[in-house]
C-alpha cells in the first residue's frame, strides 16, 4: 500500500484520507442521479456525510437541473480535496 502512495506513510494517510473524502462524494452523487432509496441508511449516511464534506461548495451552481447540480456541487470539492492532498503529499514526499 505504501508505494500506490507514496514512500512517506505521512503522504499515505493524506492520499487515503482524500481518497475517502472524495468516494464519499462520488457515492452520494451516483445514489442521488440514479434515484437511490434515501430512507436507505447506508444512503442516508452517504448523504449526510457528503453534505458535510461539501459544506463549503453547497449551492456554488444555481442549474436548473437539480442532477447536474448535484454532479456540479459534490463533484467540485471531491476534486479539490484529490488535487490539494496530491499536492500536499507531494511536498511531504520531498521533505
Amino acid at each position: 500500500m505504501a508505494r500506490r502512495y507514496g514512500g512517506n506513510p505521512a503522504a499515505a494517510i493524506i492520499l487515503i484520507v482524500a481518497d475517502i473524502a472524495a468516494l464519499i462524494l462520488i457515492l452520494w452523487i451516483f445514489f442521488f442521479v440514479f434515484d437511490a432509496n434515501r430512507a436507505n441508511d447506508l444512503v442516508n449516511w452517504v448523504h449526510h456525510s457528503a453534505n458535510w464534506l461539501a459544506s463549503w461548495s453547497k449551492d456554488l451552481f444555481t442549474v436548473d437541473n437539480a442532477k447536474w447540480r448535484t454532479v456540479l456541487n459534490y463533484g467540485l470539492p471531491a476534486a479539490v480535496y484529490l488535487l490539494v492532498a496530491h499536492a500536499v503529499a507531494g511536498r511531504v514526499n520531498r521533505a
